[in-house]
This record gives C-alpha cells, sequence and structure tokens, in this order.
C-alpha cells in the first residue's frame, strides 16, 4: 500500500529534529506515511501556512496555539498542540558591549543562575533594555517576561520587545538593532561565532521543563482524520526516544546541517544536542545539562497545565480575563489525541492531563498508566508554582 504523504511545515532550528528524524530515520516509514518539508521564513508564515491548509502539521511554538485561542496574533482555523516536541533549547544571550558592560560590574557569568544574571542584566542594560525574540508570542518571550518581572523589572513597560527571524538574532545584534536576544539554538550559538553575542544563560535556568515547540495541526483535520494524525503522532515519538541517546543525537546533528534543513555546521548543532555550549568569541564553554530534551522525563507529553500556564502569562500582559484564559488554554494542548495514538505502544504516560507547574524541585516517579513514571523536575528559578485548579 502506498504511504500517504503529509506535508509538514517548519522553521530551521535544532528542536525540529524529531520531525527530520521521523523522515530520516524511517519512523514515518513505519507507520506509513512520508513527510515532505516546507521551511518556512518565519513563524507567522509556520502560523498561516498551517491554519489555512496549507500544511498538514507543523513544528510550532508552544504558545502560538494558545494565543489564537484567546483571540491573539492572527486569525484562520483553530490548531491544537497534538504533542510536545522539544523540552527548553533556548538561550538568552546579550551583546559583547552588553556583556562587557556587566563583567566590569562584576558578574561571573554562572550559567546556572537566573537571579545573578538577571540583576546584571538589569543593573548594566540601557533604558529601555531592547530583547529580539522569534515572535511576540513565544516562550522566548514568556520566559524572558516571566524572568524579568520576579527580579523587579515590570514587563513589558520596561522591555523593548523586537520580533527577529531566529536566523538574523545574529545579524540584529551586529547592527544594532537589539541588545539581547533569547532564542532557539543554533542561532544564539551563530551570534557567538560572529563576536557579537556572549551567551547568559539557557532557558532551563529560568524555568527548568519548558515546552518550546509543540506538533500543531489544525483541530478540524486532525479529529476527522484520527488515523493519519495517530500515525504521526507515533512516528514523532519514537523519534524523540531515539534522539535523546547519545548515539542518536551525534547523527541528528549531521542529519539537521544539511542544506534541506538548517544548512549550518553540524558542530553548531551538536553543541545544543550535547548541552556543551561555547559562551563567548573567545572561547569559554559552558555545559548546561538537560539543555534540550525531547522524550526523557515526560518531554512529549501535552501537559494541560503548561497550556494553562501560558494563557495566564499572554492574559497578565494583555488585559484579558485571566480565569477565561486559562480554561480557554488548556483546551489546546490535546492531551486526549495523544493518549488516543500511544495506546498500543510501550509508550509510559503519566495518569494525569494537568499538575501544579513548578512544583517538581527534583525527578519523580508519579502515578501513570501503566504503574509508576518518572518525570522530571520541572522548578521555576524564583520557587513559584502555578495550579490551574486555582
Amino acid at each position: 500500500m502506498r504511504a500517504a504523504t503529509l506535508e509538514i511545515g517548519f522553521v530551521p532550528l535544532v528542536d525540529a529534529a524529531p520531525l527530520v528524524v521521523a523522515h530520516e530515520m524511517g519512523f514515518a516509514a513505519e507507520e506509513g506515511i512520508a513527510l515532505e518539508f516546507r521551511r518556512a521564513p518565519s513563524w507567522s508564515s509556520a502560523r498561516d501556512a498551517l491554519s489555512f491548509g496549507q500544511v498538514a502539521a507543523a513544528h510550532m511554538l508552544a504558545p502560538v496555539p494558545v494565543a489564537m485561542a484567546l483571540g491573539l496574533g492572527g486569525g484562520g482555523a483553530a490548531i491544537d498542540a497534538v504533542s510536545v516536541l522539544s523540552v527548553n533549547g533556548t538561550v538568552v544571550g546579550v551583546s559583547t558591549a552588553l556583556a562587557d558592560r556587566m563583567r566590569d560590574a562584576g558578574h561571573e557569568f554562572d550559567f546556572t543562575d537566573a537571579h545573578a544574571a538577571g540583576r546584571a542584566l538589569i543593573a548594566a542594560a540601557p533604558e529601555p533594555l531592547r530583547i529580539g525574540v522569534p515572535f511576540p508570542f513565544s516562550m522566548h518571550a514568556e520566559l524572558v517576561f516571566y524572568w524579568l518581572s520576579a527580579l523587579g523589572r515590570p514587563s513589558p513597560q520596561s522591555l523593548s520587545i523586537r520580533t527577529v527571524p531566529p536566523p538574523l538574532m545574529a545579524d540584529a545584534i551586529r547592527a544594532g538593532e537589539i541588545d539581547a536576544f533569547c532564542v532557539g539554538e543554533p542561532w544564539g550559538s551563530k551570534a557567538v561565532e560572529g563576536g557579537v553575542g556572549e551567551l547568559l544563560l539557557p532557558g532551563c535556568a529560568i524555568w527548568a521543563s519548558a515546552p518550546e515547540k509543540v506538533l500543531a495541526m489544525r483541530r478540524d483535520w486532525a479529529e476527522a482524520e484520527p488515523d493519519l494524525s495517530g500515525r504521526l503522532i507515533r512516528a514523532v515519538w519514537r523519534a524523540g526516544r531515539w534522539l535523546d541517546t547519545a548515539d542518536g543525537r551525534s547523527l541528528a546533528a549531521e542529519l539537521l546541517s544539511r542544506r534541506a534543513y538548517l544548512d549550518i555546521a553540524p558542530d553548531l548543532i551538536e553543541r545544543a544536542l550535547t548541552g556543551r555550549l561555547i559562551r563567548a568569541p573567545s572561547g569559554q564553554s559552558q555545559t548546561a545539562p538537560r539543555f534540550v530534551a525531547f522524550h526523557e522525563g515526560g518531554a512529549n507529553f501535552p501537559w494541560r497545565s503548561q497550556a494553562a500556564w501560558i494563557g495566564g502569562q499572554l492574559a497578565a500582559r494583555t488585559g484579558l480575563d485571566r480565569r477565561r484564559a486559562v480554561g480557554a488554554a488548556s483546551s489546546v494542548f490535546r492531551s486526549d489525541l495523544y493518549r488516543a495514538a500511544l495506546k498500543q505502544t510501550a509508550a509510559d504516560l503519566p495518569a494525569a492531563s494537568s499538575r501544579v507547574e513548578g512544583a517538581l524541585g527534583v525527578d519523580s516517579s508519579v502515578a501513570g498508566v501503566r504503574g509508576q513514571t518518572t518525570l522530571w523536575r520541572n522548578a521555576f528559578f524564583d520557587g513559584g508554582t502555578f495550579d490551574p485548579a486555582l
């Protein structure tokens, strides 16, 4: 029987890896589907291609389906997150000039201390601090807002958030258009390689388990085509499991470096996949444990509480009713479709579909559908928690 062909939208980032691997390593073929990729120049074009039916599914920023459900950031058909493609994988960086000011003031560039890094950035930054993010409704923006607001820099009033496509982030720093950035790899490392930026923090230092990218589908298509959508969910789940092995990540760097995908040196990609990053143009290195996850620790599961947290954050800075936003947001992370797709696999899924975000200060064993399952810590840097039921 001929494989069904699905067009897939993606933006050239390391966290597109599960989709690329699903295709290149045969996991999609095992499910009887063929993937054809459509590279998007920006997140808005990726969102529009999906919502207007030009692609069947897409690599997507986790907050985009939530923003659309709240009436923010574009129209078109409703889209849902049917699985999480990646957890973490972002970096916060600053221009070399701003890094020098921070260093002169005594900042030691501890890659794990979000408190110290944030205070040093606030003290040394110009007014207003101009930060580049790939999209207004992105985990990059939400992490920056949460982080600096918790340290006394009210957001968005005291920040100038600039939208910059990931591959152009280094150019924006070089041109003096932004002072800092939060972006997915390898584009932070590209700024370091170009001698225009230094890495300040990994995103996981702000939130230990932030859902970065999701596998997004049009709601009407996913519900009308449960067989096809289920096959894609399973193929990506198997790809993520393969990626979270040392050998898998080494080969994935070579696959992603190809012209059809990221078209960038594989060593830059491997830095992100291993968490061994070059922090500054002078060559200092830093290791960020669990810099990006694709499967382990429950990374793939689309927690409704993650969507609710995003909804609450968006409501706080756009003036929407918080309770309504949290409720609407929860519905777009489709743990029901994810469970249905993986029911016949060996996937060890949590029994619950919502949790208190930030409550796991350490890796924890929790109730799963087949007994116990291990979830990685999901703490916020400031010790905050979010209970969607409150």
